[in-house]
Protein backbone atom coordinates (compact mmCIF):
# COMPACT_ATOMS: atom_id res chain seq x y z
CA UNK A 1 0.00 0.00 0.00
CA UNK A 2 1.62 3.28 0.67
CA UNK A 3 5.09 3.68 2.05
CA UNK A 4 5.00 5.51 4.96
CA UNK A 5 8.17 4.33 6.24
CA UNK A 6 9.59 7.33 3.90
CA UNK A 7 6.94 10.24 5.88
CA UNK A 8 7.97 9.84 9.23
CA UNK A 9 9.82 13.18 9.14
CA UNK A 10 6.51 14.85 10.25
CA UNK A 11 6.67 13.34 13.38
CA UNK A 12 9.03 13.52 15.50
CA UNK A 13 11.53 10.27 15.54
CA UNK A 14 11.49 8.06 18.63
CA UNK A 15 13.99 8.80 21.19
CA UNK A 16 16.08 5.66 22.79
CA UNK A 17 17.35 7.38 25.31
CA UNK A 18 13.79 8.47 26.68
CA UNK A 19 12.62 4.97 25.90
CA UNK A 20 15.36 3.39 27.72
CA UNK A 21 14.68 5.95 30.72
CA UNK A 22 11.38 4.81 31.08
CA UNK A 23 12.29 1.04 31.11
CA UNK A 24 14.38 1.46 33.85
CA UNK A 25 12.01 3.63 35.94
CA UNK A 26 9.48 1.27 34.95
CA UNK A 27 11.57 -1.42 36.43
CA UNK A 28 12.61 -0.15 39.53
CA UNK A 29 10.09 -0.29 42.58
CA UNK A 30 9.09 3.11 43.99
CA UNK A 31 9.09 4.33 47.38
CA UNK A 32 5.45 4.77 48.85
CA UNK A 33 6.01 6.63 52.01
CA UNK A 34 4.38 9.72 52.81
CA UNK A 35 7.77 10.69 53.87
CA UNK A 36 8.73 10.99 50.00
CA UNK A 37 6.61 14.10 50.15
CA UNK A 38 9.75 15.97 51.85
CA UNK A 39 12.18 17.64 50.21
CA UNK A 40 15.21 15.76 49.39
CA UNK A 41 17.98 16.26 47.31
CA UNK A 42 17.68 16.76 43.80
CA UNK A 43 13.83 16.64 44.08
CA UNK A 44 11.65 19.78 42.65
CA UNK A 45 8.83 20.52 44.17
CA UNK A 46 5.34 20.08 42.90
CA UNK A 47 2.22 22.11 43.41
CA UNK A 48 -1.14 20.73 42.78
CA UNK A 49 -4.03 23.35 41.21
CA UNK A 50 -7.32 21.98 42.10
CA UNK A 51 -7.48 18.64 44.64
CA UNK A 52 -10.32 16.63 42.24
CA UNK A 53 -10.40 13.15 41.43
CA UNK A 54 -7.20 13.06 39.66
CA UNK A 55 -5.05 14.69 42.13
CA UNK A 56 -6.59 12.79 44.89
CA UNK A 57 -6.38 9.43 43.07
CA UNK A 58 -3.52 9.27 40.87
CA UNK A 59 -1.28 12.54 40.79
CA UNK A 60 -0.31 12.85 44.20
CA UNK A 61 0.46 9.02 44.73
CA UNK A 62 2.82 9.41 41.90
CA UNK A 63 4.30 12.01 43.78
CA UNK A 64 4.89 10.19 46.49
CA UNK A 65 6.58 7.52 43.74
CA UNK A 66 8.65 10.45 41.80
CA UNK A 67 12.64 10.13 41.82
CA UNK A 68 12.37 13.49 40.95
CA UNK A 69 10.02 15.16 42.52
CA UNK A 70 7.61 15.70 45.57
CA UNK A 71 4.42 17.51 46.73
CA UNK A 72 5.72 20.82 47.77
CA UNK A 73 2.02 22.72 47.58
CA UNK A 74 -1.31 23.06 47.40
CA UNK A 75 -4.01 25.13 45.62
CA UNK A 76 -8.05 24.48 46.18
CA UNK A 77 -10.62 26.32 46.23
CA UNK A 78 -12.23 23.99 48.90
CA UNK A 79 -10.87 24.92 52.82
CA UNK A 80 -11.70 21.93 54.14
CA UNK A 81 -9.39 20.38 51.43
CA UNK A 82 -6.30 22.24 52.66
CA UNK A 83 -6.30 20.58 56.42
CA UNK A 84 -6.85 17.47 55.06
CA UNK A 85 -4.10 17.55 52.66
CA UNK A 86 -1.83 19.21 54.89
CA UNK A 87 -2.45 16.43 57.72
CA UNK A 88 -2.06 13.73 55.02
CA UNK A 89 1.14 14.86 53.06
CA UNK A 90 2.27 17.41 55.56
CA UNK A 91 2.71 20.37 53.81
CA UNK A 92 3.21 23.48 55.63
CA UNK A 93 0.70 26.60 55.58
CA UNK A 94 3.15 28.48 53.86
CA UNK A 95 2.75 26.46 50.78
CA UNK A 96 -1.25 26.33 50.96
CA UNK A 97 -3.13 28.80 48.30
CA UNK A 98 -6.72 29.00 47.20
CA UNK A 99 -7.23 30.48 43.63
CA UNK A 100 -7.40 34.12 44.78
CA UNK A 101 -4.33 34.23 46.22
CA UNK A 102 -2.21 32.04 44.05
CA UNK A 103 0.09 34.48 42.23
CA UNK A 104 1.48 34.83 45.91
CA UNK A 105 3.19 31.56 44.68
CA UNK A 106 6.12 33.27 42.82
CA UNK A 107 7.58 34.06 46.59
CA UNK A 108 7.70 29.84 47.61
CA UNK A 109 10.96 29.06 46.64
CA UNK A 110 10.17 25.48 47.29
CA UNK A 111 7.69 25.40 44.49
CA UNK A 112 9.55 25.08 41.08
CA UNK A 113 6.48 23.08 39.33
CA UNK A 114 2.76 24.38 39.15
CA UNK A 115 0.61 21.06 37.64
CA UNK A 116 -2.96 22.86 36.60
CA UNK A 117 -5.44 19.88 37.41
CA UNK A 118 -8.61 22.14 36.88
CA UNK A 119 -11.60 21.98 34.56
CA UNK A 120 -10.55 22.88 31.22
CA UNK A 121 -11.81 25.78 31.14
CA UNK A 122 -9.37 27.41 33.85
CA UNK A 123 -6.50 25.80 31.68
CA UNK A 124 -5.60 28.96 29.92
CA UNK A 125 -5.86 31.05 33.31
CA UNK A 126 -3.45 28.97 35.58
CA UNK A 127 -1.02 28.00 32.92
CA UNK A 128 -0.71 32.08 32.33
CA UNK A 129 -0.49 32.65 35.69
CA UNK A 130 2.16 30.19 36.93
CA UNK A 131 4.53 31.33 34.03
CA UNK A 132 4.52 34.84 35.35
CA UNK A 133 5.45 33.02 38.65
CA UNK A 134 7.83 32.05 36.93
CA UNK A 135 6.96 28.39 37.72
CA UNK A 136 7.49 25.72 34.89
CA UNK A 137 4.00 24.12 34.28
CA UNK A 138 2.19 21.04 33.61
CA UNK A 139 -1.35 21.24 32.13
CA UNK A 140 -3.81 18.61 32.49
CA UNK A 141 -5.44 17.26 28.44
CA UNK A 142 -7.40 19.07 27.04
CA UNK A 143 -4.57 21.95 27.42
CA UNK A 144 -6.82 24.78 25.91
CA UNK A 145 -10.67 25.32 24.86
CA UNK A 146 -9.05 25.39 21.27
CA UNK A 147 -5.78 25.94 19.60
CA UNK A 148 -6.02 29.80 20.18
CA UNK A 149 -5.56 29.65 24.10
CA UNK A 150 -3.40 26.92 23.19
CA UNK A 151 -1.12 29.47 21.48
CA UNK A 152 -1.31 31.94 24.09
CA UNK A 153 -0.37 29.37 26.76
CA UNK A 154 3.01 28.60 24.59
CA UNK A 155 3.61 32.33 24.18
CA UNK A 156 3.39 33.20 27.94
CA UNK A 157 5.74 30.26 29.03
CA UNK A 158 8.50 31.29 26.24
CA UNK A 159 7.72 35.00 27.40
CA UNK A 160 8.47 34.20 31.11
CA UNK A 161 10.89 31.14 30.31
CA UNK A 162 9.63 28.26 31.76
CA UNK A 163 8.97 25.22 30.62
CA UNK A 164 5.23 23.64 29.45
CA UNK A 165 4.26 20.37 28.98
CA UNK A 166 0.81 18.36 28.97
CA UNK A 167 -0.21 15.60 31.33
CA UNK A 168 -0.08 12.97 28.41
CA UNK A 169 0.86 9.88 30.86
CA UNK A 170 0.63 7.62 27.98
CA UNK A 171 3.71 8.88 25.94
CA UNK A 172 5.76 7.15 28.47
CA UNK A 173 4.30 4.03 29.35
CA UNK A 174 6.54 1.06 27.68
CA UNK A 175 3.86 -0.60 25.98
CA UNK A 176 2.96 2.14 24.83
CA UNK A 177 6.35 3.54 23.62
CA UNK A 178 7.05 0.01 21.64
CA UNK A 179 3.71 0.76 19.38
CA UNK A 180 5.43 3.92 18.83
CA UNK A 181 8.51 2.72 18.16
CA UNK A 182 6.96 0.58 15.42
CA UNK A 183 5.70 3.49 13.82
CA UNK A 184 9.02 4.55 13.25
CA UNK A 185 11.01 1.52 12.17
CA UNK A 186 8.07 -0.21 10.55
CA UNK A 187 9.26 -4.05 11.65
CA UNK A 188 5.80 -5.28 10.28
CA UNK A 189 6.35 -3.05 7.58
CA UNK A 190 4.03 0.06 6.31
CA UNK A 191 0.72 0.93 8.03
CA UNK A 192 -2.32 -0.15 6.07
CA UNK A 193 -4.79 1.50 8.76
CA UNK A 194 -5.23 2.31 12.67
CA UNK A 195 -8.92 1.88 14.72
CA UNK A 196 -9.26 3.61 18.35
CA UNK A 197 -11.61 3.94 20.33
CA UNK A 198 -12.13 5.09 23.98
CA UNK A 199 -15.18 5.56 25.60
CA UNK A 200 -16.92 5.13 28.96
CA UNK A 201 -20.77 5.65 30.63
CA UNK A 202 -20.35 9.14 32.26
CA UNK A 203 -22.47 8.83 35.66
CA UNK A 204 -23.54 11.89 37.69
CA UNK A 205 -25.11 14.37 34.80
CA UNK A 206 -24.44 17.56 36.68
CA UNK A 207 -20.92 17.24 36.99
CA UNK A 208 -18.57 19.56 35.02
CA UNK A 209 -17.67 17.44 32.30
CA UNK A 210 -21.21 17.84 30.92
CA UNK A 211 -21.23 21.65 30.85
CA UNK A 212 -20.02 23.20 27.95
CA UNK A 213 -18.80 26.23 28.94
CA UNK A 214 -16.36 24.58 31.54
CA UNK A 215 -15.40 20.96 29.65
CA UNK A 216 -15.56 22.90 26.07
CA UNK A 217 -17.08 20.18 24.61
CA UNK A 218 -18.07 16.42 25.63
CA UNK A 219 -16.22 13.21 25.08
CA UNK A 220 -13.69 14.60 22.31
CA UNK A 221 -12.19 16.76 24.83
CA UNK A 222 -11.99 14.82 27.56
CA UNK A 223 -10.84 11.14 26.04
CA UNK A 224 -11.08 11.67 22.65
CA UNK A 225 -7.60 13.51 22.97
CA UNK A 226 -6.41 9.85 23.85
CA UNK A 227 -7.46 8.33 20.48
CA UNK A 228 -6.15 11.61 18.42
CA UNK A 229 -2.47 10.75 20.46
CA UNK A 230 -2.80 7.47 19.58
CA UNK A 231 -3.11 7.62 15.74
CA UNK A 232 0.08 9.78 15.84
CA UNK A 233 2.24 8.41 17.80
CA UNK A 234 1.08 4.93 16.40
CA UNK A 235 2.16 6.13 12.82
CA UNK A 236 4.74 8.56 13.36
CA UNK A 237 2.29 11.13 11.01
CA UNK A 238 -0.01 14.19 11.44
CA UNK A 239 -3.19 14.50 10.03
CA UNK A 240 -4.17 16.59 6.85
CA UNK A 241 -7.76 16.81 7.35
CA UNK A 242 -10.75 15.12 9.20
CA UNK A 243 -14.33 14.28 9.11
CA UNK A 244 -16.51 14.00 12.08
CA UNK A 245 -20.18 13.25 13.30
CA UNK A 246 -21.78 13.30 16.63
CA UNK A 247 -24.60 11.24 17.50
CA UNK A 248 -27.54 11.38 20.37
CA UNK A 249 -29.32 8.78 22.32
CA UNK A 250 -30.08 11.26 25.61
CA UNK A 251 -30.51 14.76 24.42
CA UNK A 252 -31.85 15.78 27.78
CA UNK A 253 -28.29 14.45 29.64
CA UNK A 254 -26.23 16.19 26.73
CA UNK A 255 -28.16 19.04 25.91
CA UNK A 256 -24.63 21.08 26.43
CA UNK A 257 -22.17 18.67 25.01
CA UNK A 258 -22.03 15.80 22.13
CA UNK A 259 -22.78 12.30 23.37
CA UNK A 260 -20.94 10.00 20.99
CA UNK A 261 -18.55 11.31 18.29
CA UNK A 262 -17.24 9.50 15.57
CA UNK A 263 -14.44 10.69 13.11
CA UNK A 264 -12.10 9.64 10.51
CA UNK A 265 -8.51 11.35 10.11
CA UNK A 266 -6.81 11.26 6.40
CA UNK A 267 -2.70 11.50 6.61
CA UNK A 268 0.03 12.10 4.05
CA UNK A 269 0.26 8.67 1.46
CA UNK A 270 -3.43 7.92 1.84
CA UNK A 271 -3.44 6.64 4.99
CA UNK A 272 -6.94 6.19 7.52
CA UNK A 273 -7.73 6.05 10.68
CA UNK A 274 -11.07 5.66 12.14
CA UNK A 275 -12.54 6.04 15.84
CA UNK A 276 -15.48 6.36 18.27
CA UNK A 277 -15.37 8.45 21.45
CA UNK A 278 -18.53 8.23 23.39
CA UNK A 279 -20.06 8.87 26.96
CA UNK A 280 -22.56 6.33 26.51
CA UNK A 281 -20.52 2.92 25.77
CA UNK A 282 -17.68 1.25 27.03
CA UNK A 283 -14.74 0.94 24.62
CA UNK A 284 -10.71 0.93 25.62
CA UNK A 285 -8.41 -0.17 22.32
CA UNK A 286 -5.88 0.96 19.80
CA UNK A 287 -5.68 -1.55 16.86
CA UNK A 288 -2.88 -1.02 13.73
CA UNK A 289 -2.73 -3.06 10.93
CA UNK A 290 0.64 -3.24 9.12
CA UNK A 291 1.55 -4.76 5.88
CA UNK A 292 2.81 -7.68 7.32
CA UNK A 293 0.97 -8.02 10.77
CA UNK A 294 -1.02 -6.09 13.60
CA UNK A 295 -0.75 -4.48 16.91
CA UNK A 296 -3.81 -4.00 19.63
CA UNK A 297 -3.80 -2.34 23.03
CA UNK A 298 -6.73 -3.77 24.99
CA UNK A 299 -6.99 -1.41 26.95
CA UNK A 300 -4.82 1.23 25.58
CA UNK A 301 -5.42 3.95 27.42
CA UNK A 302 -6.40 2.84 31.25
CA UNK A 303 -4.26 4.02 34.28
CA UNK A 304 -2.60 0.33 34.60
CA UNK A 305 -2.30 -3.02 32.78
CA UNK A 306 -2.20 -1.80 29.80
CA UNK A 307 -1.15 -4.69 26.90
CA UNK A 308 -1.66 -6.68 24.26
CA UNK A 309 0.29 -7.95 21.02
CA UNK A 310 2.75 -6.61 18.60
CA UNK A 311 2.96 -8.84 15.68
CA UNK A 312 3.58 -12.36 17.40
CA UNK A 313 4.81 -10.77 20.96
CA UNK A 314 2.37 -10.68 23.74
CA UNK A 315 2.68 -7.34 25.24
CA UNK A 316 2.38 -8.05 29.04
CA UNK A 317 1.02 -4.42 31.52
CA UNK A 318 4.39 -3.16 33.24
CA UNK A 319 3.92 -2.74 36.74
CA UNK A 320 4.52 0.61 36.57
CA UNK A 321 3.12 4.43 37.57
CA UNK A 322 2.21 6.09 34.50
CA UNK A 323 1.87 9.65 36.11
CA UNK A 324 5.26 9.28 37.99
CA UNK A 325 6.88 8.42 34.72
CA UNK A 326 5.39 11.59 32.94
CA UNK A 327 6.34 14.36 36.35
CA UNK A 328 10.17 12.81 36.05
CA UNK A 329 10.53 13.16 32.62
CA UNK A 330 9.28 16.66 32.67
CA UNK A 331 11.75 17.40 35.90
CA UNK A 332 14.64 15.71 33.60
CA UNK A 333 13.70 18.18 30.78
CA UNK A 334 13.88 20.85 33.16
CA UNK A 335 17.17 20.25 34.54
CA UNK A 336 19.12 19.30 30.80
CA UNK A 337 17.20 22.19 29.29
CA UNK A 338 15.93 20.01 26.96
CA UNK A 339 11.96 20.34 25.49
CA UNK A 340 9.55 17.81 26.66
CA UNK A 341 8.15 14.82 24.69
CA UNK A 342 4.70 16.20 25.29
CA UNK A 343 5.25 19.80 25.19
CA UNK A 344 2.78 22.57 24.75
CA UNK A 345 3.42 22.59 20.79
CA UNK A 346 2.28 18.85 21.31
CA UNK A 347 -1.01 20.19 22.71
CA UNK A 348 -1.22 23.00 20.30
CA UNK A 349 -1.41 20.29 17.63
CA UNK A 350 -4.45 17.65 19.45
CA UNK A 351 -5.89 21.09 19.67
CA UNK A 352 -5.95 22.16 15.87
CA UNK A 353 -7.27 18.51 15.31
CA UNK A 354 -10.02 18.95 17.71
CA UNK A 355 -11.21 22.32 16.40
CA UNK A 356 -11.35 20.78 12.46
CA UNK A 357 -13.46 18.40 14.31
CA UNK A 358 -16.11 20.56 15.53
CA UNK A 359 -16.01 22.29 12.01
CA UNK A 360 -16.86 19.42 10.52
CA UNK A 361 -19.33 17.98 12.95
CA UNK A 362 -21.33 21.58 11.60
CA UNK A 363 -21.15 20.45 8.10
CA UNK A 364 -22.49 17.25 8.71
CA UNK A 365 -19.62 15.46 8.70
CA UNK A 366 -17.57 17.15 5.59
CA UNK A 367 -13.79 16.93 5.08
CA UNK A 368 -12.55 19.83 7.19
CA UNK A 369 -8.46 20.43 6.30
CA UNK A 370 -6.54 20.62 9.60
Amino acid sequence: MNNNKNKQTSRRKFVKAVGAGVLSIGASSFATSVMATKPKAKKLGVALVGLGNYSTNQLAPALLESKNAYLAGIVTGTPSKEKLWADKYDIARAHIYNYQNFDKIISDKSIDVVYVVLPNSMHKEFVIRAAKAGKHVITEKPMGMNAAECKEMINACDKAGVKLSVGYRLQFEPNTLLIEQAGQSLPLGPINHVRSDFSFTIGNPKQWRLKKELAGGGPIMDIGIYCIQAARYATGLEPIAVRAVEYKTDPIKFNSVEETVMWQMEFPGGLISNHTTSYNMKANELFVSYQKGKARLEPAYSYANVGGILGKQRLLPHEVNQQALQIDDFIACIRDNKISKVSGAEGLQDMKIVDAMYKSMALDGKRVVV
